[in-house]
């Protein structure tokens, strides 16, 4: 195995700052140099760490070490030599933090105000959080064919005002738009036992719950990063274990979602690796209706998980 190297590089305003928050980017190959553009606009007492996670991309990686250079935020890039995942990058970042709050975005994301980074501050501030989370939207999201099962399935169950998020706190808790107060996430960080894509944030807003309330707000940012239909799947696919891994851990919260009391169901369904097929085959035909194709692709997610349950 390759031995993991950590590279460091900090802007000219480093040094010298003392910020009550720290913004946390990892990205893999995306290009997080826009969102970075919209939090300088603003700027406050705030510093932003980013996380190249083994993107591996010379091309990439000199742009991204450009826009930090010209910040007037202060800034510092961590550049790893091989990726190790959603849980211990961001576990990783923290390492790095050195402010009282933590506001964990995704590279993908855009703000939605200029006030977003503002709004954050002021809500550690005034009332020191234990945890929050802001929201996404596609706002800015321009509609593109390819995107359009994404689109009506995140804006069916992501995209919620925080008045519905609140009715479930822990189970809308994503790494995407979550500030964290430090002590919190020193007691419970993100369990590095999770691999591949999903369910790690959300496992962690269950820990994080039984101890801190959870507030959800209305502070959003868009997630520019739609996937294709056939990228769902895929990352549907790679979930079903880190499903399972959340149920050992959780069963008395996770019996209570939609996603297990299907997965349940279909469990009982004779056949499955036979018909699961056809309902992921019915999702990636552009040209059927959206509305059944989103949910074929729920369904071919809770038959996928029923291997779990």
């Amino acid at each position: 195995m390759t031995p993991q190297t950590e590279t460091v590089f900090d802007n000219a305003a480093w040094v010298a700052a003392a910020p009550r928050l720290s913004v946390l980017i990892p990205f893999k190959g995306d290009d997080p140099c826009r969102l970075l553009a919209a939090l300088d606009r603003k700027p406050g007492p705030a510093e932003i760490v980013l996380l190249d996670d083994g993107s591996n991309d010379p091309g990439l990686a000199q742009r991204v070490r450009a826009a930090v250079e010209n910040l007037a935020l202060p800034a510092r890039l961590v550049t790893l030599s091989c990726n190790e995942g959603r849980s211990k990058g961001r576990n990783r970042l923290v390492a790095h933090a050195r402010a009282g709050h933590f506001l964990f975005l995704d590279s993908d994301m855009l703000p939605d105000a200029d006030r977003f980074l503002g709004r954050w501050l002021d809500l550690a501030a005034s009332k020191n959080v234990p945890v929050a989370f802001g929201g996404f939207s596609l706002l800015q999201c321009a509609p593109r064919r390819e995107h359009a099962l994404h689109r009506a399935m995140a804006g069916h169950s992501d995209c919620l005002p925080a008045s519905e998020r609140n009715l479930t706190p822990e189970k809308h808790v994503f790494t995407s738009n979550l500030l964290v107060r430090r002590d919190v996430f020193e007691a419970e960080a993100f369990d590095e036992g999770f691999a591949g894509w999903g369910w790690e944030d959300v496992e962690w807003g269950m820990r994080v719950a039984r101890r801190w309330p959870i507030l959800h707000v209305d502070n959003t940012a868009t997630h520019l990063g739609l996937d294709t239909a056939p990228v769902m799947a895929s990352k549907y696919e790679q979930s079903a274990a880190n499903f399972a891994r959340v149920i050992a851990a959780h069963p008395q919260v996770v019996s209570t979602y939609p996603s297990y009391r299907a997965a349940r169901l279909l469990r009982l369904a004779p056949l499955r690796r036979l018909w699961r097929p056809l309902l992921k085959a019915y999702a990636l035909a552009e040209a059927a209706p959206i509305a059944t194709r989103a949910f074929a692709m729920r369904l071919y997610r809770a038959a996928l998980y029923a291997e779990a349950v």
